[in-house]
């Protein structure tokens, strides 16, 4: 059976520690047509030169600097040849036949834009990892969710959602996309620097009528925080500013005031929170999200669909916040199904 050229794209800024873990089983990949492509963000420990004399055989792309996850991404995508490519955190394992079922399911159906494996946590390979579990959705407010991860609650994998489905979004830890499908949505938003982009992504491939599903037949496992710490403020401040950036360019018009105004809401309690957690730092941090979010909202919300475009909302009707912090809910499973649109 042919088997279509992979581009597996992996950006990296002084991570040798992390390299020396997980690349090797990336290149003992068993995928017959097997392009790997390191960009290197202008890394000072020792990267470049460790992939340079170890592994000839993979591309090694120099950025001058640091160009963070999605320039550096864009920069290589230009130097990528396969059919599909690849976006794959330099802290992920796979085994070696991960790939096959991607490809297998991508090119059953052309509609499929994106395909995301099951992601498992590094250290306990029986849970799901926080970065996209085994399939990644959004709420009526845009706020992210995984089968397998309801906020902070990340479930063990013990085969309950090993089905193919489509999902709102796959990670950007692992995530197989249609070259052609990329090319028509255009690249990774380098606005956004990091996190959030791959939901954006998915997002607007989703507008542009395209599937994106997850393959569970193929896992991953991924250490988690390689870039930034769990805890870190600079990765909330990205984390809601971006969130807020996705919805001025992809909700539709008519539900852009009800949600941002729910949104302020939820957002400032989350600051409250930070601060009486002794966190003031992470608190003022979602305020600068909101004020950097807002000062950009003008130029994002000239890409907002038009009125004539078919509205492509969140796949869930809830609020998540609602369901894990008034109600409960710790189990993916545990979600009213009939608030899923589709059901």
């Amino acid at each position: 059976m042919f088997l279509p050229r992979v581009s597996v794209v992996i950006v990296t800024w002084n991570a040798l520690e992390l390299l020396q873990r997980c690349l090797p089983s990336v290149t003992s990949t068993d995928y017959p047509d097997l392009e790997i492509i390191i960009a290197d963000n202008g890394s000072t420990d020792g990267s470049a030169e460790w992939i340079a004399s170890r592994y000839p055989d993979v591309t090694l792309v120099r950025h001058p600097e640091n160009w963070l996850f999605c320039k550096g991404n864009n920069a290589a995508f230009v130097v990528a040849t396969g059919k599909y490519v690849v976006l794959l955190n330099n802290d992920v394992e796979t085994p070696p036949g991960w790939l096959h079922p991607l490809v297998r399911i991508a090119e059953a159906d052309e509609t499929i834009a994106a395909v995301q494996p099951k992601v498992l946590q590094f250290d306990r390979r029986d849970l799901f990892e926080y970065a996209g579990a085994s399939g990644g959705f959004l709420d009526r407010l845009g706020y992210p969710f995984a089968r397998g991860r309801i906020v902070d609650c990340l479930e063990p994998d013990v085969g309950q959602y090993d089905d193919v489905r489509d999902i709102d979004w796959g990670s950007g830890a692992a995530l197989l996309l249609r070259r052609e499908a990329l090319q028509q949505a255009g690249p990774l938003d380098e606005r956004f620097e990091m996190h959030m982009e791959e939901i954006d992504l998915c997002w607007r491939l989703r507008r542009m009528g395209y599937r994106i599903v997850v393959e569970p037949r193929s896992h991953v496992f991924h250490v988690g925080g390689g870039s930034l710490p769990v805890r870190s403020a600079r990765k909330l401040y990205f984390n809601f500013r971006n969130n807020l950036l996705m919805l001025y360019k992809n909700l539709p018009a008519r539900h852009f005031r009800r949600v941002l105004a729910e949104r302020l809401c939820f957002d400032a309690a989350a600051a409250c929170r930070e601060v009486l957690c002794g966190r003031p730092r992470s608190a003022a941090a979602v305020v600068r999200a909101w004020c950097d979010a807002n000062r950009l909202r003008r130029h994002y919300c000239r890409l907002r669909p038009e009125r004539k475009t078919p509205e492509t909302l969140p796949t869930y009707r809830g609020s998540v916040l609602i369901d894990r912090y008034v109600r409960g809910l710790q189990r993916f499973s545990d979600l009213p199904e009939d608030l899923f649109r589709g059901n």
